[in-house]
């Protein structure tokens, strides 16, 4: 018999609530052949911090991969990269079009606060938008 503190579990939503600031596991890239395939195959964008790998995917929705090597340096720096990268995917995931992101973060990243990674990555994604706000 189920007690008073039994726990009723939510089903898994597959589409996010407008709005929402979540990162589900359908917005990452996962395996192994997805990143393999992505780099061998898809068209590439550098700046000076990052490299960018795009890859157009039968998914209706972007999905964001990273590589953060341990060059950057120990893992809370790189743990810091990789929440930067995720904050920007998750603010500017309505403006990127349904293909596979792949970021790796070059020598330097580390350094950097979010306003400049939004700068740099905003350049390279959207060269279109050049002088308008993102936010």
């Amino acid at each position: 018999m189920p007690s008073e503190r039994s726990r009723s579990y939510a089903p898994v939503l597959l589409s996010r609530p407008p709005g929402s600031a979540r990162f589900p596991k359908a917005d990452h890239i996962l395996l192994r052949a997805d990143f393999l395939r992505a780099m061998a195959q898809g068209r590439r964008l550098h700046t000076r911090h990052f490299g960018i790998t795009l890859m157009s995917t039968p998914q209706a929705r972007p999905r964001l991969g990273l590589a953060v090597t341990k060059r950057l340096g120990k893992a809370a720096r790189r743990n810091r990269v990789k929440r930067l990268l995720r904050e920007f995917f998750r603010r500017h995931r309505e403006k990127l079009p349904p293909e596979d992101l792949i970021i790796m973060a070059k020598k330097g990243a580390a350094d950097l606060d979010y306003r400049q990674v939004q700068e740099e990555l905003s350049r390279a994604l959207f060269p279109r938008m050049k002088g308008k706000s993102l936010d």
